[in-house]
């Protein structure tokens, strides 16, 4: 999921870089962004959570958005 994750950030900075790009591309970049910071949020959040069922519950969220992030990778 790490490397996924590198792949798509690489990616979404050649496209803010590159400057010309479309419309699509900065809804995809704007997606991938607000999952990133989702993810980097319940991942914080897990790692301070004791309760085991709001554990379960952030295990849940970050495996859907694992789970969206590897689909989104595999359409390119």
């Amino acid at each position: 999921m790490e490397e996924i994750f590198e792949r798509q950030q690489a990616i979404a900075d050649a496209r803010a870089t590159r400057g010309g790009s479309t419309a699509e591309e900065r809804g995809r970049s704007a997606q991938f962004e607000s999952m990133r910071v989702s993810r980097s949020r319940i991942m914080t959040q897990l790692t301070l959570a004791t309760n085991p069922s709001h554990r379960a519950v952030l295990e849940r969220a970050l495996q859907s958005i694992n789970d969206q992030m590897a689909a989104d990778e595999a359409r390119g």
